[in-house]
Order: C-alpha cells, then sequence, then structure tokens
C-alpha cells in the first residue's frame, strides 16, 4: 500500500481512526514508500530534530522507484483524464501510476485519486 494525503492526518491525529487504520498498515508491513510521498511529509516538518526521528522511522519502509513504465503510466493517465476534463496534479498522477504499475493500492483521503482508471484505493 502507498499513503497519499494521509500524512497530515497521521502527524497531526496520532489517535485518528484513519491514523490508528494507517498504524495497523505499518505494522503488517504493507506499506511502502515512494519519493514523491517521502518529499511531501519532509517539507511539513518544522524542526531539524522532529525530521530526522521521522526521516528514521520512515527508512524502515520499503522503498519504490520511480520507473520508465511508471512515468509512462503517469503520462496516458493524464492524457486520459485530461480528455475527459479532470486535471490531477502530477505528483499524484506519479504516486496512482506507480500503485497500478506495481501492484499496490493507495490510502488516500484526497477525492480526486477516484477517478483514476485501474487504481485501487484502500478505505
Amino acid at each position: 500500500m502507498i499513503i497519499a494525503s494521509v500524512r497530515i492526518e497521521f502527524f497531526r491525529n496520532p489517535e485518528s481512526e484513519l491514523t490508528l487504520h494507517l498504524k495497523g498498515h505499518i505494522k503488517e508491513r504493507k506499506v511502502v514508500m515512494v519519493g514523491m510521498v517521502l518529499a511531501e511529509i519532509l517539507q511539513g516538518i518544522r524542526t531539524k530534530k522532529e525530521a530526522n526521528r521521522v526521516k528514521e522511522s520512515l527508512k524502515r519502509l520499503p522503498y519504490l522507484e520511480v520507473t520508465w513504465d511508471a512515468w509512462e503510466k503517469a503520462g496516458e493517465l493524464s492524457r486520459d483524464l485530461r480528455r475527459r476534463g479532470i486535471t490531477i496534479p502530477l505528483s499524484d498522477l506519479l504516486i496512482a501510476s506507480l500503485a497500478i504499475v506495481e501492484g499496490y493500492e493507495v490510502l488516500t483521503v484526497d477525492p480526486h485519486f477516484q477517478p483514476v482508471s485501474g487504481l485501487k484505493l484502500n478505505a
């Protein structure tokens, strides 16, 4: 499972239902990290001490590199969505394409992932 758009809830509300759901998946080793999500998480951290703690924690997760196939899929998804009048940020298209190409679900609260054809969402 790849996480997207749940990191704010995870860090701000450690006892929420969503956070506990995500923590369960992390404990079961069902979560993988991708570079885009890593960058998004780190950009919101306020102190160097907290950043170091978070980085060490995230390094324990398996990591997916962006492949040629994922970039290609992101372009195809974007083209197909734009033809339907839907525009999604490239960062989220890349997360979605990695999930599709590598066979993962995406855990997200962001509704703009819903129209992505072939993407499995975890609620």
